[in-house]
């Protein structure tokens, strides 16, 4: 939602700072939209009956509402923070601080690019947006992957600074997903053999795995990938190698994939 000054739609989330509460409600600031003015009523604040209102806004808070209804004729936006569950809040206050941070990060481009942050705005970055969904996601996804400006047919005197500056200040994200591996082998060198199928699927994947012995016959597999689709498909990958390989050394395997 960078740089938006437009109003917001009915139903989206949206961060918000406390400027005055009363009794009867609260009135906030849309940080996301130019510090336009919204109305949480005092029944939109919480479940049941709200006795003090200052038990849960409080002047100064960021706070996360539901969007009930925009009159922008008016310049009315009624907002609900009764609606905006734990997880809810978590992820769009991530959302928030990721879209802020990338603000500042554009900065850095203007800067080496000789340029105002606007005119980066207006020449890639709004395009940038429509193309990965946010700037963050535009700065992630450079950071990740040196092509990815050139896979979103996206290019100019800019992108080497842009993804210069994507490398540098964001952390790529990466995601764990975990299993366990209950190999058997009846052969004399029956250990070794499960030694060597282990080594064989850790070797194969290209993603990073860690084999963590639990107790015979069962093994924890972790697998760290850029995203669940990868991660999944390594884990899957690498475990059928080690099945396949004990199989053919007289031996047995069976894997449970743990739920997320």
């Amino acid at each position: 939602m960078a740089r938006s000054i437009e109003f917001p739609e009915e139903g989206e989330l949206v961060v918000c700072t406390v400027q005055n509460v009363k009794n009867f409600g609260a009135f906030v600031t849309l940080d996301e939209y130019g510090a336009k003015e919204g109305f949480i009523h005092v029944r939109d604040v919480a479940t049941g009956w709200v006795k003090y209102i200052r038990d849960y806004v409080r002047e100064g808070q960021k706070v996360v509402c539901k969007v009930l209804g925009v009159d922008s004729s008016k310049g009315h936006i009624d907002l609900s923070l009764k609606s905006v569950n734990e997880h809810q809040r978590r992820e769009k206050v991530q959302q928030w601080k990721n879209e802020t941070k990338a603000e500042k990060l554009l900065e850095i481009v203007a800067t080496r690019l000789e340029k105002t942050p606007d005119q980066c705005w207006d020449e890639f970055a709004t395009e940038l947006v429509d193309k990965f969904g946010t700037l963050y996601g535009a700065f992630e996804s450079c950071a990740v992957e040196e092509d990815a400006l050139e896979e979103a047919e996206m290019s100019g005197d800019w992108s080497d600074a842009f993804v210069a500056v994507a490398k540098e200040n964001v952390t790529p994200p990466f995601v764990q997903i975990s299993g366990t591996l209950e190999l058997r082998c009846p052969e004399p060198d029956g250990v070794d053999r499960i030694k060597a199928a282990l080594k064989k699927g850790q070797e194969s994947s290209e993603d990073e795995l860690v084999i963590q012995y639990i107790g015979a016959p069962r093994y924890r597999m972790v697998m760290t990938a850029p995203d669940y689709k990868t991660a999944e498909e390594s884990l899957k990958a690498a475990t059928n190698i080690i099945i396949a390989e004990i199989k053919e050394n007289g031996g047995d395997g069976i894997f449970h994939r743990e739920s997320k």
